[in-house]
């Protein structure tokens, strides 16, 4: 049982390691590589994790040699172009001008439903209002629509907006942040009056309160 339990540890370790190789991805943004890579390293992992008359290295070492390789193919992607296309592949354009490029379509097997359920998840749902349309290398959908349906900003409206800047956590779950409390340039009795302001008058009560750079404050009472 024992034996069992540390060979879990280090392999978890390991593939835990690999994970963070890929960095904050989520399953659906990884690169082909990065996805083959993570099934290899699970496949190779279950095996020793699973049957102990399996020495632990034979698992150990392909999934190190693994991580060494996804390193070295990493640098490489960074310093070659080339290298880089081939590895991760191109943007393809789907839409163009408010026109389908049904080829492209078809070389990256994306059904007329798959293109509308994205167009929908981006909030379009006439292809006439799109400019472009581009499936990026990591399967996601980018949509650029043309500048008349884009919605105003204030520079368009020509109107003063404050910034409010970079809102910080101060109470979490009743618990005092008192680092980011002093990084805002606030103390204790600043904030006690700020609970005050808004009906709360006991830390304790606050389950999140948030100051951005402008001392907006946002605070959520804990339900009763």
């Amino acid at each position: 049982m024992f034996t069992g339990f540390v060979r879990t540890i280090i392999l978890y370790i390991l593939i835990t390691a690999g994970v963070r190789l890929m960095g904050k991805r989520q399953v659906g943004e990884l690169e082909p590589s990065e996805l083959v890579l993570s099934l290899i390293i699970a496949d190779l992992a279950s095996v020793p994790m699973q049957d102990y008359g399996i020495p632990l290295l034979t698992g150990v070492v392909p999934i190190i040699t693994l991580l060494s390789l996804t390193m070295i193919l990493s640098v490489l992607t960074m310093k070659s172009v080339r290298f880089r296309t081939i590895m991760c592949g191109r943007p393809s354009i789907i839409i163009a001008n408010g026109t389908l490029d049904q080829r492209e379509m078809a070389k990256n097997r994306l059904t007329v439903d798959e293109l509308l359920e994205e167009l929908r998840g981006k909030g379009y749902t006439d292809l006439s209002q799109v400019r472009y349309a581009i499936l990026e290398t990591n399967g996601q959908l980018s949509v650029l629509p043309y500048a008349n349906q884009k919605p105003p900003t204030a520079r368009d409206l020509k109107v003063s907006v404050e910034e409010g800047g970079l809102p910080r956590v101060v109470v979490s779950d009743g618990r005092l942040l008192e680092h980011n409390l002093k990084a805002l340039g606030h103390d204790r009795p600043w904030l006690e009056q700020q609970l005050k302001q808004k009906g709360c008058r006991e830390l304790s009560k606050v389950f999140l309160l948030l100051v951005d750079e402008a001392d907006g404050v946002y605070l959520a009472q804990k339900e009763t």
